[in-house]
């Protein structure tokens, strides 16, 4: 069936030249727009030695101008994610009036990087031209984090979404994909604008229990006091208060949530950003926590389970299916962690089909990843067992940051 904004597929298997010329020529013939705007492409470790090649057969059967991607050891394709299966994953999307942007960067680039005017120099870019990023990033020879802070710092009104790139864990290897050209190392980004606007959804896979309480002392990654009383009792009463049924549910899959925006009134899911609960030490009283909260930030306990990741994505594509009412969602990009798929949810293609039966249907294209990007409130995280969804929607008048 054809598409007139975005078509995407998998082709199963190893690297056969005739094979993906003939798929790559039937997968653009899809496509009803007289040209295509992007690409993106997101292949497993199989592909490594051949990777150029299939880029320069993308290129040039499926007419594509600007191909971007990265590796992948699962792929997305449409309503299918195709787990631990050799093969290749393309999207290609019409975007009326955008204004696309492509940026290598290295991990040099990071270390010489000195402030906001440094990235705006170097991808050519400023805040006030584009309505947000797409990135994808090495994670074994960058450092992510660092990356984040400073991209942030030069585009702080602008949302970032995407992933670090999977592979071959065991050889630390992975690949990025701009045009023709593949790269094992630093990442590659895009900026976004013009008539066309990226949107999005974050899912952390969490659910909030309990009550949101306020940390009242703190000291790097450990929280003392939850409300002027030690956080493991905290912990422990809130644990006490759930049902039998509900108590069994939160066994080991306990985590902290801390709110990121303290001047919104009331918080939400999507408010918080999930860390791990690292111990819990009931002679001390202390919590250690994968993050390092604030004195006076509130925070709520989360659980993360099957059954609390698809209530958190249900209800977050829900939100974002009724903020973009009216709007056109030319497509879209998901980028889902390792620690999700079959093996979280006990059958295959959970978020890509609820992606599609929600917002959809439209092209889209994504990979397994070992960590997401995107924002939380005003600021972006990387995360972890979680699912960046990056939408291409019909640009309005105002832009911003928003998650939803």
């Amino acid at each position: 069936m054809k598409r007139e904004h975005s078509v995407s597929d998998h082709l199963a298997g190893e690297f056969d030249e005739s094979r993906l010329q003939s798929w790559a020529t039937q997968l653009r013939a899809q496509l009803e727009a007289p040209r295509v705007s992007l690409g993106l492409v997101f292949m497993t470790p199989h592909y490594f030695d051949k990777s150029a090649q299939a880029l320069e057969l993308i290129r040039l059967h499926a007419q594509v101008p600007l191909l971007v991607g990265c590796s992948g050891s699962s792929l997305i394709a449409g309503r299918r994610e195709l787990e631990d299966e050799p093969g290749i994953s393309v999207a290609l999307y019409a975007l009326p009036g955008a204004q696309l942007k492509p940026f290598r960067f290295t991990q040099e680039q990071v270390e010489e990087a000195n402030g906001p005017g440094y990235w705006h120099h170097e991808t050519g870019v400023l805040p006030d031209q584009a309505s947000g990023w797409l990135a994808f990033a090495d994670p074994f020879h960058l450092d992510c984090e660092a990356w984040v802070r400073s991209w942030s710092e030069a585009y702080p009104t602008l949302p970032i979404f995407g992933g670090l790139a999977s592979g071959n864990f065991t050889a630390q290897s992975t690949q990025l994909y701009l045009n023709g050209d593949a790269f094992e190392e630093g990442g590659v980004a895009l900026a976004v604008g013009g008539d066309v606007e990226l949107r999005g959804v974050i899912s952390q896979g969490c659910t909030p229990i309990g009550d949101t309480w306020t940390i009242t002392r703190a000291e790097h990654n450990f929280i003392q006091e939850i409300g002027n009383r030690p956080a493991y009792q905290m912990l422990a009463e809130t644990f006490n208060q759930l049902s039998a049924v509900e108590q069994k549910k939160c066994q080991g899959n306990l985590f902290i949530g801390l709110v990121v925006n303290e001047y919104l009134e009331d918080y939400h899911r999507g408010d918080f950003l999930v860390r791990n609960l690292i111990s819990a030490d009931p002679q001390s009283g202390v919590l250690a926590v994968g993050a390092l909260p604030r004195l006076g930030q509130t925070m709520q306990f989360q659980r993360r389970d099957a059954e609390a990741a698809d209530e958190d994505m249900r209800e977050l594509l829900g939100r974002a299916k009724a903020r973009l009412s009216g709007r056109t969602i030319y497509g879209g990009c998901l980028c889902s962690c390792n620690g999700r798929g079959a093996g979280l949810f006990g059958k295959p293609d959970h978020d890509a089909a609820l992606v599609q039966e929600t917002l959809g249907p439209f092209g889209l294209a994504g990979f397994f990843c070992n960590g997401e990007i995107g924002p939380i409130g005003d600021r972006i995280f990387l995360h972890g067992y979680t699912a960046s969804l990056a939408l291409f929607v019909k640009q309005e008048k105002s832009v911003g940051r928003d998650s939803g």
